[in-house]
C-alpha cells in the first residue's frame, strides 16, 4: 500500500476516479505518462488559479512572507501578515557575484514549480483581490516614493547580477500599524504604514524593501512549493506507516503517534526552509542596500531597535518561528556592515514627508487625526522631531483632513520655509518637493479656492512631470472645477505616455 501510494505523481488518483466510469481502468504508470504530456501551468488562464497566495499543500502561517497576504483575505488582521522586517548583512566583498556570498542552499531558483510568468499572473490575481481591501492605500505620493526606492535597489541588483530574472517591482502601502511588509508572487510588495513610521532613516526603510525584493529575486515562493511537495510525500508516508503499525500492533496510540510524527516532520521541514529563505533574503537585501548607496549599518540599527522593543516576543519559542529575531542575526549583520566600504548616505527629502503622511494615513477618525496633529506639534516644541519640516507637513495634512483649511495652509507654509532653509544650508538647489506642491494644490482645491487650485496643480505638474501624484492632482482639480474637456485631454495624454498604468 505504501509503495502504491507514493509511486504516482499528484493528481493520479483523481484521474483514476474520473476514468472509472468511462471505460476499463488503465495502469497507473500509463496515467502518469499521459499526465506528463499536459501543458505547463503557465499556459493556463489566470482564472484557473483558486488560491494563489499560499499553495493548498503548505500549512497556513508557516511561511510568513507569503502567508501574510493570505491572512489579509481571511480576515485575521495582524496575524502572520508578513515577514519580520530587516535583513542580515553579507560578508566581505559585497560587490562579488551572488554565487560567492555563502548563501544557504535552497536549490536552483529556476527549478521550482512555477515559471516567472506564472508567478506574475498569480500576483496580478492576488492584487485584484487586495485592491478591494479597505486597508489598501491608493495614495500616489506614498506609492511613488516606495517605488523610487525600489528602483534604486533594482538597479543595484542589475549591476551586481543578483537574481535569475528581472521582475517589474510594484510596491504599495497598507493601512496597518504593525511593523511588517510582505511579498507577493511576481514582484508585488506590500508595506505597512506602521513600518514606514517605525523607521528613522531612509536607509532603514530601504533595508526592509531590499529584504523583500530578495525574496522575489531568489524566487522563494516557487522553491517553497517544490519543498512543500516533498514534505507532503513524507507526511503521507508517515500517516500510512502509522496506520499499518497500529493495525499490526493492535494499538491505536502507536499508529497515531507515528502519523503525528510524520506531520511534525513535514512542518519542521517547512520551518527550516522558511528560516533559510529569510537568511538568503537578508544577505541579498544587504547587497542591494550597499550597492544602491544606502547606509549598510541601517539594518543593524533597525533590527536592534526592534529587538529592544521586544517586537518579536509573541510567546512562540525561537526555534518554532519562521523569522526569529536573535542576537546571532543582529551580530551577523554588524559583522558584515563593518566589512562593507563606507559611503556617506544621501537621504531623499521625500522620505520625511512620506513618513509624516503615513502617520496620518494610519488613522481613521477625526479624533485620531486631531491626536496625531497634537503629537506632531509636541515633537516640534520638545525638540524631539526627526525632521521639523516633515512634522509641519504632517500637521498641515492632518488639518486639511479636519477641514481646517486656513490652518493647513499656514502649517504648510511653515513646512516650506523650514525645508527651503535646510536645503539652502546644505547647498541643495531643490526648494520644494512633490509632497509639498501636491498638498498645496489639494488644500486649495478642498477649500474652494478655484484659481489658486488650478495654478498650484499646474505648477506641481510642470515641476514634477514624472510624478503620478502631481498628474493625479492636476486631473482631480480640473474635475472639481467641472473642466471636463481639459481633464479628459490630460488623462488621454498621460494614458498614451503610460499605457501600463491602469489609473
Amino acid at each position: 500500500m505504501l509503495c502504491v501510494a507514493l509511486a504516482p505523481p499528484p493528481g493520479a488518483f483523481a484521474q483514476a476516479r474520473a476514468a472509472s466510469g468511462a471505460g476499463p481502468a488503465r495502469p497507473i504508470t500509463q496515467q502518469a505518462a499521459e499526465q506528463s504530456t499536459e501543458p505547463p501551468l503557465v499556459s493556463g488562464p489566470v482564472e484557473s488559479y483558486a488560491g494563489p497566495a499560499v499553495p493548498p499543500d503548505i500549512a497556513q502561517g508557516v511561511f510568513g512572507v507569503y502567508g501574510g497576504a493570505q491572512s489579509r483575505f481571511s480576515g485575521n488582521s495582524g496575524v502572520n501578515r508578513g515577514a519580520n522586517r530587516g535583513a542580515r548583512g553579507v560578508g566581505a566583498g559585497w560587490r562579488a557575484p551572488i554565487a560567492a556570498q555563502q548563501l544557504p542552499d535552497l536549490g536552483s531558483g529556476g527549478a521550482g514549480s512555477l515559471t516567472p510568468q506564472t508567478e506574475r499572473k498569480l500576483g496580478e490575481r492576488v492584487m485584484r483581490e487586495l485592491r478591494r481591501d479597505p486597508d489598501y492605500l491608493d495614495d500616489w505620493l506614498v506609492r511613488n516614493y516606495l517605488n523610487s526606492v525600489a528602483a534604486k535597489l533594482a538597479a543595484a541588483a542589475n549591476a551586481l547580477y543578483i537574481g535569475g530574472y528581472r521582475p517589474d517591482f510594484d510596491l504599495f502601502a497598507v493601512r496597518d500599524a504593525q511593523i511588517k511588509a510582505f511579498s507577493l508572487p511576481g514582484g508585488f510588495i506590500g508595506v505597512n504604514t506602521g513600518l514606514i513610521v517605525a523607521t528613522q532613516t531612509e536607509s532603514e526603510l530601504a533595508s526592509v524593501l531590499g529584504h523583500e525584493m530578495g525574496h522575489v529575486l531568489q524566487r522563494h515562493i516557487s522553491r517553497m512549493m517544490t519543498a512543500g511537495e516533498r514534505s507532503g510525500y513524507a507526511a503521507l508516508a508517515g500517516m500510512l506507516f502509522g496506520v499499518l503499525a497500529g493495525v499490526l500492533a493492535h494499538s491505536g496510540d502507536l499508529g497515531s503517534a507515528i502519523a503525528v510524527g510524520g506531520q511534525a516532520y513535514a512542518v519542521d521541514n517547512q520551518l527550516r526552509f522558511s528560516r533559510s529563505a529569510e537568511q538568503e533574503a537578508d544577505r541579498v537585501g544587504f547587497l542591494l542596500l550597499a550597492g544602491a548607496g544606502y547606509d549598510p549599518y541601517a539594518m543593524t540599527a533597525f533590527f536592534g531597535r526592534l529587538d529592544r522593543a521586544a517586537m518579536s516576543d509573541t510567546g512562540v519559542p525561537a526555534y518554532a518561528r519562521t523569522h526569529p529575531l536573535t542576537g546571532e542575526r543582529i551580530a551577523d549583520m554588524e559583522d558584515r556592515a563593518r566589512r562593507a566600504p563606507y559611503r556617506q548616505p544621501h537621504q531623499a527629502a521625500e522620505y520625511g514627508f512620506v513618513r509624516a503622511r503615513a502617520r496620518l494615513l494610519q488613522d481613521r477618525s477625526r479624533s485620531e487625526y486631531a491626536d496625531e496633529v497634537s503629537r506632531l506639534r509636541s515633537e516640534i516644541e520638545d525638540r524631539t522631531a526627526l525632521n521639523v519640516a516633515a512634522n509641519w507637513y504632517g500637521i498641515a495634512y492632518g488639518q486639511m483632513l479636519l477641514e481646517r483649511y486656513d490652518d493647513a495652509a499656514s502649517s504648510l507654509a511653515a513646512s516650506c520655509a523650514v525645508f527651503a532653509a535646510g536645503a539652502q544650508a546644505d547647498g541643495d538647489a531643490a526648494r520644494s518637493s512633490p509632497s509639498l506642491d501636491v498638498l498645496a494644490a489639494d488644500i486649495a482645491r478642498r477649500a474652494g479656492r478655484d484659481d489658486d487650485a488650478v495654478r498650484l496643480a499646474d505648477l506641481a505638474h510642470k515641476r514634477w512631470p514624472q510624478s503620478n501624484a502631481a498628474i493625479d492632482m492636476h486631473i482631480r482639480t480640473l474635475l472639481s472645477l467641472r473642466r471636463f474637456a481639459e481633464a479628459q485631454a490630460l488623462a488621454r495624454k498621460e494614458t498614451e505616455a503610460q499605457p501600463d498604468q491602469p489609473a
